[in-house]
């Protein structure tokens, strides 16, 4: 099992402000080109502002994105991990969880956040790295050993 350290630690981690607007947000994911985003008030994590927030709680509702605080519609029910945790208990954490982006800590302030494509690359990884080895294994054909006579 892969930590999620490695993916976390050499990323800029974008955030927005709780006072700004959904429409500001929702610019900022699209020039970032990421899905979420982790609300900040000052320095504690007060949300997450994702995708399905934008659709679900903005465009269906008709809700004007300029004139609406992110904080009106971000997610509160905030799922994370801890920075010195495995791939394989965030993705479990993700799908119990019905959520496609985990917020990631480091004693108990943010240091990043990963998506489900983030953890499910490294898993796919993990696992190539699996049938290299087992391929090794079984096309492994040892030296010949038997004595040779001068």
């Amino acid at each position: 099992m892969k930590p999620i350290r490695p993916l976390v630690e050499h990323r800029d981690v974008v955030v927005v402000d709780i006072a700004a607007s959904v429409a500001q947000a929702a610019r900022l994911m699209s020039d970032r080109q990421v899905g979420a985003v982790p609300v900040i008030d000052g320095e504690r994590v007060a949300g997450i502002f994702t995708e399905r927030d934008v659709l679900s709680r903005v465009v269906a509702a008709g809700v004007n994105p300029a004139a609406t605080p992110v904080s009106a519609v971000m997610s509160t029910a905030l799922v994370v991990a801890d920075i010195g945790d495995g791939h394989e208990t965030c993705l479990r954490r993700m799908q119990q969880s019905h959520v496609r982006h985990l917020l990631v800590l480091r004693e108990g302030r943010l240091a990043g956040i990963l998506s489900m494509r983030d953890l499910l690359a490294l898993e796919i990884d993990e696992r190539d790295e699996a049938i290299n080895l087992l391929n090794a294994y079984v096309h492994y054909i040892p030296a010949d050993l038997t004595p040779t006579r001068t």
